[in-house]
């Protein structure tokens, strides 16, 4: 299991440090992640929030569980379209939400 770190988070989606996926090289986490404010986020959820998914599809699934923070998580859970990639521990490459399942659950990331 891999642990998502975040060592910065930012609601300003014109912050210009924020990188955009997927990637085709393995890369290092980005320096910062995008996330819903907390008035937004404390909106309510749509979803559940999950905190690990596993990369299960696509090319070149890994199967490496990913865990992330609490801002992220309730971000997915606000708003399951927000993210149209999401980082692999595994891999190390941004993928397609559409690659992952939250947990060990057939549910696919995104949906």
């Amino acid at each position: 299991m891999g642990v998502l770190n975040m060592t910065h988070l930012t609601d300003d989606p014109k912050d210009p440090r924020l990188t955009h996926g997927p990637d085709s090289e393995p890369q290092p986490q980005a320096e910062v992640y995008l996330v819903l404010s907390k008035e937004e986020r404390t909106k309510g959820f749509i979803r559940p929030v999950r905190k690990s998914y596993i990369h299960t599809l696509g090319e070149h699934p890994c199967g490496a569980l990913t865990t992330m923070g609490q801002e992220l998580a309730e971000t997915y859970a606000r708003d399951n379209k927000f993210y149209g990639s999401t980082y692999c521990v595994g891999c190390r490459m941004h993928r397609p939400v559409g690659e992952f399942t939250w947990g060990h659950s057939s549910d696919r990331v995104g949906s």
